[in-house]
């Protein structure tokens, strides 16, 4: 079998799925179900059917002269099927087809140089390959990475690429999850995407559920039952069998995912879906288990970035194996989010119950990292959290935007529609100069005007379902509580939802989208070379905040000098900085360069004055 040799200089070769070497392809499926497993190979239009020999512990195998790239497989399971392999390479004909031979050594990287930036560096832009751009292919998003890069971002944040059912999804419904998805170029079309990323200096982070399986193309509980399980309780399902009978073979077939991302597609790191779905009771969590064979296969290279989603804001992510943690780089520390956003917006219903407003909260969110540490939270329940203040600033991805909180709002729409440009791009600045690892949402940076609705494309009664559980889903809310108004909420089953999600990059090229770009292109290169800033990157110094009505003073001290940024939401204010006479102005995000109302700050005798609705950074 191939022995391929990565990007990091570890050597790995895969077990699972059809392998390939130089003289043979071999086949082994995990099927301890079925009494008999055939592999069915279909090649010029006929048939043939080889018998799986016994490999132990209810794998099946078959080695047979090399076959070539393309050619399409699957297995026949007590007679019925074929069905596609559970760890097939490739889809070509979608979730339901055959699957196909891929030789991931044959393809040319031009990568060899690449060294992905420090985890503190990181500016991700999360982007949803089949909406970056009208074509929907990585080869289409290719042509969007220069902009990306020139922005200031080091890193691209994909969806799930994984094989899903239908033309058109977020990636969460993913089945044939070694097979990127043929409808956005297939494995190929992924490599090439990898590989011109490193080219232009971004790092590309991959999305990743193991959570669950999606509900149409799920074969793998007719090769086992134990793929899951029904002890624990998922929101969508059965959940992943982590801790079960037959466990260690599921284990073993993330392991293995996740290993190939690494060594077939050069992928930099990784963002878990969902890991308070992840259950596991087993002495070593299988999140610690990942974090484990990931830092093995990074060899002597920078390890790959382990990054959770989860609204628990629970420090053991956070900490090592060796302390009971998951030895995870980051978590997705939401609570920024919803402080920014009510904040801005008279919201209070859901998970914001428990966030007032006030720019006081929103400040206490900022320094402690997490706002909640284990104290009630009304949008919660119950309590929630523990402190986290211990950890480094990079340890918290910050947002205003990712596409949860814009995809799951009924009609999609974006911050920048529903707040003041003003107040939207005074959040932006904030966000973009705070030590925590900032993330912007595909368009938000030219202020698209598309919305990015939740869309699928299944067939039948499932699609129905879907349709009708994404009206009930809103009914709680006061907003919808008629009829009527549920009724107007966008089908996620028409094809009028994708495209209407579909980014306009146009809208980068005039008026006030170009001079937000520019906005966010300023600032991050404040972020970058401004000394104190990173100072505040590289060690986890404490920041000053106080507020004032709807005015937050952050003040930052390092060896290299001090900075404050005053971010205003509410009508022009003046607040007391004591920075000296040699204090000066650095940004400020009204600035009539940058499309605002031109309104200038001033600093003088201890008094700093911030225009309405405006962020600004003062400098001593």
């Amino acid at each position: 079998m191939t022995n391929m040799t990565n990007l990091r200089g570890s050597r790995w070769t895969p077990t699972l799925g059809a392998v390939q070497s130089p003289e043979s392809t071999t086949f082994r499926v995990w099927a301890p179900s079925p009494r008999e497993v055939a592999l069915l190979i279909r090649s010029g239009g006929a048939d043939r059917s080889i018998p799986l020999e016994d490999a132990g512990d209810g794998y099946r195998q078959a080695t047979l002269p090399r076959l070539l790239p393309g050619e399409t497989y699957g297995y026949l399971l007590d007679g019925a099927g074929p069905f596609p392999d559970p760890c097939s390479r490739r889809q070509p004909a979608g979730v339901h087809g055959l699957s196909a031979i891929v030789d991931p050594a044959a393809f040319r990287w031009s990568d060899q140089e690449w060294v992905p930036p420090a985890l503190r560096e990181l500016v991700i832009y999360e982007c949803h390959i089949g909406t970056l751009t009208s074509e929907g292919t990585f080869d289409a998003a290719i042509e969007v990475l220069p902009a990306v890069a020139g922005l200031g971002v080091s890193a691209v944040e994909l969806m799930p690429v994984a094989s899903f059912p239908g033309r058109w999804n977020w990636g969460y419904d993913g089945v044939s999850l070694f097979a990127p998805a043929e409808v956005y170029g297939g494995p190929d079309g992924l490599r090439r995407f990898v590989d011109a990323a490193h080219g232009l200096g971004l790092a590309v982070i991959l999305d990743v559920v193991y959570n669950h399986f999606g509900p149409d193309g799920n074969y793998s509980g007719l090769y086992s039952s134990d793929y899951t399980t029904d002890r624990h309780d998922s929101p969508w399902g059965e959940a992943i069998n982590f801790d079960g009978p037959a466990s260690a073979h599921t284990r073993r077939f993330f392991r293995e995912n996740l290993l190939h991302w690494l060594h077939e597609y050069h992928i930099d790191g990784f963002r878990f879906d969902a890991t308070h779905a992840i259950f596991d009771a087993s002495p070593v969590h299988i999140l610690a288990e990942l974090g484990e064979a990931a830092r093995e296969a990074a060899g002597p290279r920078p390890r790959p970035y382990l990054i959770a989603e989860t609204h628990e804001n629970d420090a053991r992510y956070l900490a090592p194996p060796g302390r009971g943690g998951f030895g995870f780089d980051a978590v997705w520390a939401d609570d920024f989010h919803h402080a920014v956003r009510t904040a801005l917006l008279a919201e209070d219903e859901g998970y914001l119950r428990g966030f007032d407003g006030t720019l006081r909260t929103l400040g206490k969110a900022i320094r402690q990292g997490f706002l909640y540490e284990g104290q009630f939270d009304a949008g919660f329940g119950g309590e929630r959290g523990t402190p986290a203040r211990q950890s480094a600033w990079s340890s918290f991805v910050y947002c205003i935007q990712n596409h949860d909180q814009v995809g799951n709002r009924a009609f999609g729409e974006r911050l920048n529609i529903a707040a003041s440009q003003g107040d939207f791009l005074a959040a932006t600045v904030l966000l973009l100069l705070l030590p925590q690892v900032p993330l912007l949402f595909q368009g938000q940076e030219f202020l698209s005007s598309r919305p990015f609705l939740y869309f699928t494309d299944h067939e039948g009664d499932l699609g129905l379902a879907v349709t009708e559980g994404r009206r009930r889903e809103f009914a709680a809310f006061g907003a919808f509580s008629d009829p009527r108004t549920q009724a107007a909420i966008p089908d996620p089953q028409s094809e009028l939802t994708f495209t209407r999600s579909v980014l306009d990059h146009d809208e980068a090229s005039y008026g006030p989208g170009r001079l937000a770009r520019e906005l966010c292109q300023e600032t991050l290169k404040l972020r970058r070379n401004d000394p104190v800033f990173r100072e505040y990157r590289e060690e986890r110094l404490p920041i000053g905040t106080r507020a004032r009505g709807r005015c937050l003073l952050l003040a930052f001290e390092a060896p290299a000098g001090r900075r404050w940024i005053a971010v205003n939401f509410g009508d022009r204010t003046t607040v007391d900085v004591q920075a000296g006479p040699d204090a000066s102005i650095a940004l400020y995000s009204n600035d009539g360069r940058f499309g605002g109302n031109g309104v200038a700050p001033r600093y003088t005798d201890g008094r700093l004055t911030v225009p309405a609705h405006a962020t600004v950074v003062l400098r001593a």
